[in-house]
């Protein structure tokens, strides 16, 4: 490498992720912009893997340069501000560890900062077809607008404001400079960090050809957890701003309120077995479309798993989280706090 100074800095927190990092920085070895253009900032939270050596011997081969820089294990938002403290570019990006870059990544974001004026970006997130069936059934979950992929926001065709999150998100220096780094919130701290930036009157913009892959957590229990700790988040974000908090995310806490009246109704009474289809259709037919959508018919059976674990889990998170903050008035709560990247 030369000593000239990058123009995007690329910050990626990362806590015992090994075995998941040499995806995201072989994507990176990939991309089609000069390589001279960019750095990548792997900002450890406190690993006791292997990590420190393995991204050593990347530092000595890469065309690119990388900083490694570790800290006590005090989240993942800590270990972004740590990686801020160190950038030299001009443009910030984001993405997580459990995350890979499409080819043209950098390239479609560095255009758009050159070509509009845009102060942020957040980009699409997205399953490989070589992901494995759960993964894809998470996605879908995930990303899908008749799940809560409709509150993440982006587009028209969403439900909710749009709030880049980190998995892939992108901010100029100067806007980092006015409204500072992220927040000690244990969830939830790209929001919070994504309404000061809306709030500051940026520019933020949808960049749908920005896509990076997530590979999203591998087992029903982790998923369950993660998904049951945002609807925990969102409360304490909405007591934060009441901007962040929509009618929205109220939704999948109304439906299990409402799955488990009809539930309790049918149990008690004489209506039909078969009656029970008429709640189990809509979950069959969105598993086909799921199915379909993702072309691969393995996720059927599995969706039928997800889409439940997913709303159920945020509207449990969700439910218990606001009789806490808004009933019994009780201080923030954080959910599932054993570890930060469970």
């Amino acid at each position: 490498m030369t000593g000239l100074s990058p123009i995007i800095s690329i910050i990626t927190p990362s806590y015992n992720r090994a075995d998941e990092l040499g995806y995201l920085y072989n994507s990176l070895k990939n991309q089609t912009i000069d390589k001279q253009l960019f750095e990548f900032i792997i900002s450890d939270d406190g690993s006791t893997d292997d990590t420190e050596r393995i991204v050593k011997s990347w530092q000595s081969e890469s065309e690119f340069k990388i900083k490694f820089i570790k800290q006590k294990n005090q989240g993942p938002g800590s270990a972004r501000n740590h990686g801020l403290k160190n950038v030299s570019g001009k443009i910030i990006l984001f993405i997580d560890s459990d995350c890979e870059a499409h080819p043209d990544w950098i390239k479609t974001i560095y255009n758009a900062f050159q070509n509009e004026k845009i102060d942020a970006f957040g980009g699409p997130d997205m399953a490989k077809e070589d992901f494995e069936p759960l993964q894809k059934a998470i996605d879908f979950a995930m990303t899908s607008f008749f799940t809560t992929g409709g509150m993440r926001g982006h587009s028209d065709n969403m439900m909710a404001k749009f709030f880049p999150r980190t998995h892939n998100m992108g901010i100029r220096k100067n806007l980092y400079d006015k409204i500072g780094g992220f927040g000690d919130l244990r969830h939830g701290q790209d929001i919070e960090f994504s309404n000061r930036m809306r709030k500051s009157g940026a520019n933020i913009k949808f960049i749908i050809g920005a896509i990076v892959y997530h590979r999203r957590r591998t087992t029903l229990k982790q998923f369950f957890k993660q998904v049951f700790n945002w609807g925990v988040a969102r409360v304490n974000l909405g007591k934060i701003d009441k901007n962040m908090l929509e009618f929205i995310h109220f939704i999948p806490s109304l439906a299990v309120i409402i799955f488990s009246i009809i539930s309790i109704v049918f149990f008690i009474s004489d209506i039909p077995g078969y009656f029970s289809l008429v709640i189990l259709l809509p979950l069959i037919c969105l598993s086909i479309f799921g199915a379909i959508k993702r072309k691969d018919i393995r996720i059927f059976h599995l969706l039928i798993i997800v889409i439940p674990a997913q709303i159920f889990g945020y509207g449990l998170g969700f439910i218990f989280n606001f009789i806490n903050r808004f009933i019994f008035k009780r201080d923030s709560w954080t959910g599932f706090i054993k570890r930060y990247y469970d």
